[in-house]
């Protein structure tokens, strides 16, 4: 038997839940969130909420699950044998090492359709610029006629003209009559556009519907109604099925209301509210209007009063004697500006004399004279303060100083010429040559015996 010696790589190995955990994970990180149309089978609505189905064409199926924060915002019941779109992620079910989608959105395979031609149909006319802002015209704030592209008999019209009722009956009404859904509904409605935009009838314009499915309100998506609405130079209001529901109408017109009802009140003026204002406008202007009557009426009544007081004979004379006083009040006046420059010029002459440059020059002399004695006088007390000090200070050196132990009989010997201090026999020895200094100098010596403590006092 020949075996191999060659080492042999360590083994990997998964248990089941490892295995499937990366095999889902390598299914949710390499596939992106797909569309995928197919017939709901074996459809399952537990109590969580959860919904279980299998996706299936006439070949192949697959598992799908589409949890509870997701099915609650689907528009219509997914039942069994229909038909839908969805929206999901791969993935797979560890438990039972099952492969499923994770649905996170599902609309009717029909109305998928019609999303995705009205996704394309937007970001065609939005790269176009038929949605810019700078095209959007302002609603006129007291239109004098509003017209309506709209049906005659359908449920938006009486929405609309209910509420004009309530806030501005005094509106008129202009109405377009057009299809709103169905085969050439929306050339219709683009006619009674453009027709509007040229004949000019009315000040705003409000295409509008009830609501529906995306198929019923499909019209007001078409390119043709978005274009007309762009072209047309009367402001446009959209109003088209409820408020979840956005056309391209919406986006392309100038003001979008979420519903006919709320158009309505959006472009007309508010009625009550008006009269409110006129009506405090009005007793604004009567409370001004008796006010003013009662100051008129009052200052007649003081005028009257104060005619009769005086007489016009007795009021010229008061004017003349006023006359009189403002006659001598300007006398006065006129004097006193006169004798202004007078005065002037003697406070300024004694300014000046105050100012003489001379009179400067003796106070600063006298001020340095001054000083100049307080200096020397200062000099004077500071030498002789020094003085006195350094008589006490060379006292004081004097009284410690080695020379006046000299002179009191002493001498200092010295190793040599400049050589230590003798403070002990043992430092010299017979023959040295000693310096001995003495109150009135110094002596060279040389010793000729030395004595130790003993023999110095026997001797």
């Amino acid at each position: 038997m020949v075996t191999s010696s060659a080492p042999q790589a360590p083994r990997t190995v998964y248990t089941v839940s490892q295995l499937n955990q990366e095999v889902r994970s390598l299914l949710e990180t390499a596939l992106p969130p797909l569309w995928v149309e197919g017939e709901i089978s074996n459809l399952a609505r537990p109590r969580s909420g959860h919904m279980y189905f299998t996706l299936k064409d006439g070949n192949a199926q697959v598992r799908c699950a589409m949890f509870r924060n997701r099915n609650m915002l689907l528009r219509f019941r997914p039942e069994d044998g229909q038909r839908v779109l969805v929206r999901a992620r791969a993935g797979l079910y560890p438990a039972r090492g099952e492969f499923q989608l994770v649905v996170d959105h599902m609309e009717e395979a029909g109305e998928g359709a019609l999303r995705r031609a009205f996704e394309a149909l937007k970001a065609q006319l939005e790269q176009e610029g038929l949605f810019d802002p700078a095209h959007k015209q302002a609603l006129p704030p007291f239109p004098r006629r509003l017209g309506v592209v709209t049906s005659p008999t359908g449920a938006a019209i009486r929405d609309v003209l209910t509420v004009l009722k309530r806030r501005f009956p005094a509106l008129p009404v202009l109405i377009y009559p057009v299809p709103v859904q169905g085969e050439g509904a929306g050339r219709q409605i683009a006619d009674a556009i453009a027709e509007a935009d040229r004949r000019r009838d009315v000040d705003v314009l409000l295409v509008t519907r009830g609501g529906g499915s995306l198929e019923d309100l499909w019209a007001f998506n078409e390119e043709v109604v978005a274009r007309a609405i762009h072209a047309c130079g009367l402001p446009v209001v959209s109003a088209v099925g409820h408020e979840v529901d956005v056309t391209i109408s919406d986006l392309v017109a100038d003001q979008r209301a979420p519903t006919p009802s709320a158009a309505a009140e959006l472009i007309s003026p508010d009625g009550p509210a008006l009269l409110r204002q006129v009506q405090a406008l009005g007793d604004r202007l009567a409370q001004l209007n008796a006010q003013h009557r009662r100051q008129a009426g009052e200052r007649l009544h003081a005028l009257t009063r104060r005619l009769q007081a005086r007489h016009p004979g007795q009021l010229l004379r008061d004017r003349s004697q006023r006359l009189d006083e403002l006659d001598q009040r300007l006398r006065h006046a006129v004097r006193q500006r006169l004798n202004q420059p007078a005065q002037r010029f003697a406070d300024l002459r004694g300014r000046l004399q105050r100012s003489d440059p001379r009179l400067t020059i003796r106070q600063r002399e006298e001020q340095r004279q001054a000083l100049a004695r307080r200096l020397s006088a200062a000099v004077q007390q500071h030498l002789e303060r020094a003085r006195h000090r350094l008589g006490s200070i060379g006292r004081e050196l004097n009284a410690v100083s080695p020379l006046a132990t000299l002179s009191r009989g002493y001498a200092i010997a010295r190793q040599g010429e400049d050589g230590p201090v003798i403070r002990d026999v043992t430092q010299v020895a017979a023959g040295d040559a000693v310096r001995v200094r003495v109150h009135q100098g110094a002596m060279d010596c040389t010793v000729t015996r030395v004595y130790s403590g003993a023999q110095s006092k026997d001797n």
